[in-house]
């Protein structure tokens, strides 16, 4: 029986997860948008300070819920990257100490790793499969030859697709986070204004956002300065339509030319409604199973980071406690930590 306890604090979540040979006992989040919406954005000093507040809270309420205590947990696994750098450092700390109190095992997690593992909680992955992996910080297609195997063939060149939906959201008085009432103002209007859709900057699976969030921001400030109204339901659908349909455009070139018998999607914007009906739309007829998360698995929480912390128990993949976040940990680096930065597994 093997009982591993997770946190997760990579961005304005603090999470703490337990789980028992694979079973989910325990998974409390606590979320900090209502402090952030207020500024439109995350802010990063205000993000560590609250998660130093809600950590004990998070972790007292995961054992009251599994009905465990410390000594019971076998390892301790955490999210080391990527994320906020302060936020990262409180969840790694916390997670250190347990681990040298307990005498227990650390385990280091990728938390899009976590992303990715949320889909077990709704079926089992085939390989070779697609990952497409959409939040605030990250824009990736990652394909997976196995467990724990991954290999990025595209990414963002610039900003990620969540970050440019907040941005964008913004500009058309739309609260924090941007996503949703995007989603939900893009089913009301139709597509009527030009936007231009960014070519691939580099391979041919790259994306780059940059462009398109600062071509919906010149064009409301031209229209609001000609004092010509913004029809927010038709930008909205416009930008989507362009945002969402590189990703979908990739996505399908990708499951075809890797022969992936799996697509997945992970991440904040997995959350998306158009983006999870175009995808399925796509692949309908074409024998390529799909996995969707469910919607609290879309949100950054400490189960999926404990999904595959199991992973990396069987495989006995610790970490010194020495070891150090890493805001910009690639998933392709995951095996990557400790003081000497090469490769521990064992």
């Amino acid at each position: 029986m093997t009982r591993i306890l997770a946190i997760e604090s990579s961005c304005d979540e603090t999470a703490v997860a337990i789980t028992e040979d694979g079973k989910l006992l325990a998974n409390v989040v606590a979320t900090q948008i209502s402090v952030h919406e207020k500024f439109g954005g995350v802010m990063p000093e205000i993000a560590s300070r609250l998660h130093t507040e809600n950590i004990t809270v998070c972790l007292t309420q995961a054992l009251e819920e599994s009905k465990l205590s410390l000594e019971d947990i076998d390892a301790f696994a955490v999210t080391r990257g990527p994320g906020l750098i302060g936020c990262l450092h409180v969840g790694l700390q916390a997670a250190k100490t347990l681990a040298m109190l307990y005498n227990k095992p650390l385990i280091p997690v990728h938390h899009l790793a976590g992303h990715i593992y949320a889909n077990e909680y709704v079926g089992e992955l085939q390989f070779p499969l697609l990952c497409v992996v959409v939040s605030g910080g990250n824009t990736e297609f990652v394909i997976m030859r196995d467990h724990m195997d991954f290999e990025i063939i595209g990414e963002t060149k610039d900003d990620a697709v969540g970050e440019c939906y907040d941005k964008v959201a913004r500009v058309l008085g739309f609260p924090y986070p941007g996503g949703l009432p995007i989603d939900q103002h893009a089913k009301l209007g139709e597509h009527t204004y030009p936007l231009p859709v960014p070519a691939s900057p580099d391979g041919k699976y790259d994306v780059s956002y940059s462009g398109l969030k600062t071509s919906v921001i010149n064009l409301v400030h031209s229209l609001e300065m000609k004092k010509e109204p913004v029809r927010v339901n038709d930008m909205a659908r416009s930008f989507q339509d362009v945002a969402i349909g590189m990703i979908v455009d990739r996505a399908m070139e990708a499951a075809h030319e890797y022969h992936v018998k799996q697509v997945i999607l992970a991440g904040g914007v997995s959350a998306n409604s158009y983006l999870r009906s175009e995808v399925k739309k796509h692949l309908e007829g074409t024998g390529i199973d799909l996995i969707i998360p469910p919607l609290w698995c879309t949100t950054d929480n400490a189960a999926m980071i404990a999904k595959v912390a199991e992973k990396l128990y069987e495989r006995k993949v610790f970490a010194p406690l020495t070891l150090g976040v890493d805001p910009n940990w690639r998933i392709d680096h995951w095996a990557e930590f400790g003081d000497s930065g090469k490769p521990e597994v064992k």
